[in-house]
């Protein structure tokens, strides 16, 4: 399971990218769990963006267990409309 930290921003995508490769390499299917996420900017919704392409490229499975309010009002804001995003966000 990915669980992404409490805060997701351009200080910790570096260092919170090494910590979920492996998870993505070793697993089929991919449970990301956002419920801790209360601050993020550009470059973390742009990381989580990034990841949910590099799962889904891999063959693999993703399922999103808990979507964050904050993570739904970063991408209003920054006015994304990335449809690979937006159909696993939909469902939380």
């Amino acid at each position: 399971m990915i669980k992404f930290p409490s805060e997701l921003t351009i200080a910790q995508v570096d260092e919170y990218r090494l910590v979920i490769q492996p998870i993505i390499d070793e697993n089929e299917t991919i449970l990301i769990d956002d419920s801790n996420l209360s601050r993020i900017d550009t470059i973390g919704v742009q990381f989580i963006l990034a990841v949910v392409s590099y799962i889904l490229a891999q063959g693999k499975t993703l399922e999103w267990q808990s979507t964050s309010s904050i993570l739904h009002e970063s991408i209003q804001q920054l006015g994304i409309n990335e449809a690979i995003l937006n159909e696993y966000l939909s469902k939380g």
